[in-house]
């Protein structure tokens, strides 16, 4: 009896059903914490289910790649979830009156600031070649930058790290910085966040408010063309 448990056991934590169910549970937990501690900065839900999702799968010796290839049915509803993302965009389309010019300026040299600190910071901690290009696009949204990793020749899986690092840290804190700043034009924040912490920053700002959420989103997508189409020429002119 005692063996068929183990092998009960065995099977269930190398079972994709396993995975998803923790990461759910995990990001639910998040959601409750952040309701119960009235929307304070660090009870982010992806945050707080990173930290149960690592300590669980570490506790049970689960191996990362077992962990990731177990949940692909939730990587892959990110695509869609991202292009939901437009409606409400849709939404405040008449926000975009008198912004245009300005957005397609900001979001521009905001990649080049991105990509150009990110560069000369490490590059003045004396990391290499490989580094950079692995930490050079990480502020776009996490699947783009693992694609951009991977042309340029960085590392794909740290790239990820990198961009998901960013994003929760600009989820956390942006919000207050801007606050700081007095920069209070809801389209601003949006693109700010957006441009800064791609879709964990976004879902930040759709807490926030629509038409920051909405334009978060625009920014989002736009940060990354920018960034893909940007990053190879700042690379050779840094390098």
């Amino acid at each position: 009896m005692s063996e068929r448990l183990h092998e009960t056991a065995e099977w269930l934590l190398h079972s994709p059903l396993f995975f998803v169910l923790l990461t759910l549970a995990a990001y639910r937990v998040g959601r409750e914490l952040k309701d119960r501690t009235g929307g304070h900065a660090l009870a982010q839900p992806v945050l707080v289910a990173i930290v149960i999702v690592g300590a669980v799968i570490s506790a049970l010796g689960v191996d990362y790649a077992d962990y990731r290839s177990g949940t692909e049915l939730i990587a892959f509803w990110l695509g869609p979830a991202t292009v939901a993302l437009a409606v409400p965009l849709h939404r405040q389309a008449h926000r975009l009156r008198g912004f245009v010019v300005p957005m397609l300026v900001a979001i521009p040299l905001g990649a080049v600031v991105s990509v150009a600190s990110a560069v000369l910071i490490v590059q003045a901690f004396g990391g290499d070649e490989l580094l950079v290009k692995t930490v050079a696009p990480r502020s776009t949204t996490t699947p783009v930058a693992i694609g951009i990793a991977e042309t340029i020749g960085g590392l794909p899986p740290l790239a990820a790290v990198f961009a998901i690092v960013v994003g929760i840290l600009g989820a956390v804190a942006g919000p207050a910085v801007l606050n700081l700043l007095r920069i209070h034009d809801r389209r601003a924040r949006g693109l700010a966040l957006g441009a800064a912490s791609h879709g964990i920053g976004t879902s930040r700002a759709l807490v926030e408010d629509e038409t920051e959420g909405a334009f978060a989103g625009l920014s989002m997508g736009l940060t990354a063309l920018a960034t893909s189409i940007l990053l190879p020429i700042l690379l050779v002119l840094l390098t």
